[in-house]
């Protein structure tokens, strides 16, 4: 594997742990505000993150490279409204896409046919990440301030489960 294309994919390591501890600092603020359906939703994204990052693991290690475990960045984001949490999710996540794309096009640059293959699932994956966070921005814009809808959306979001990744490797 050449080399730039594996150290970025060590640190979409990083990025993906990181990613998962962003939202469980973000279940960690609804759950304090006693949202707790935003918390779910959010323990449920933090818990996508991580299977994300052993993704990353598994394909480095069926590969025959070393997989290189830095740091995790404490999440530093301020929350001050329940809106801002589903904005900087769907900042992060915007983010996230535009990491994918540079590996990807790292890839690309060295013929690296099979890491692109196992991005394709990524690329799919962060466009369905960003109508989701975009789509909890605007549900919040038009819900959040009527508590009634509030309660709803909240009693929604409570309902989701968590499903693994389907990524054959």
């Amino acid at each position: 594997m050449d080399r730039k294309v594996a150290d970025l994919l060590n640190q979409q390591v990083n990025k993906e742990f990181y990613s998962a501890y962003l939202y469980l600092d973000m279940a960690n603020y609804y759950i304090d505000l006693d949202l707790d359906g935003f918390g779910n939703w959010y323990t449920i994204q933090a818990q996508e993150e991580r299977d994300h990052a052993m993704l990353f693991v598994q394909y480095l290690q069926n590969n025959g490279e070393k997989v290189t475990l830095e740091a995790i960045d404490k999440p530093d984001k301020v929350f001050e409204t329940p809106l801002d949490p589903l904005v900087a999710a769907a900042e992060h996540e915007r983010y996230v896409t535009d990491l994918i794309h540079k590996i990807y096009e790292a890839a690309y640059e060295v013929k690296d046919f099979r890491t692109m293959q196992f991005l394709d699932w990524f690329v799919k994956e962060q466009g369905e990440e960003e109508k989701n966070a975009d789509g909890m921005v605007r549900k919040y814009q038009l819900f959040g301030s009527d508590a009634k809808s509030l309660y709803l959306l909240n009693q929604e979001l409570a309902a989701r489960v968590y499903s693994a990744p389907s990524l054959v490797l």
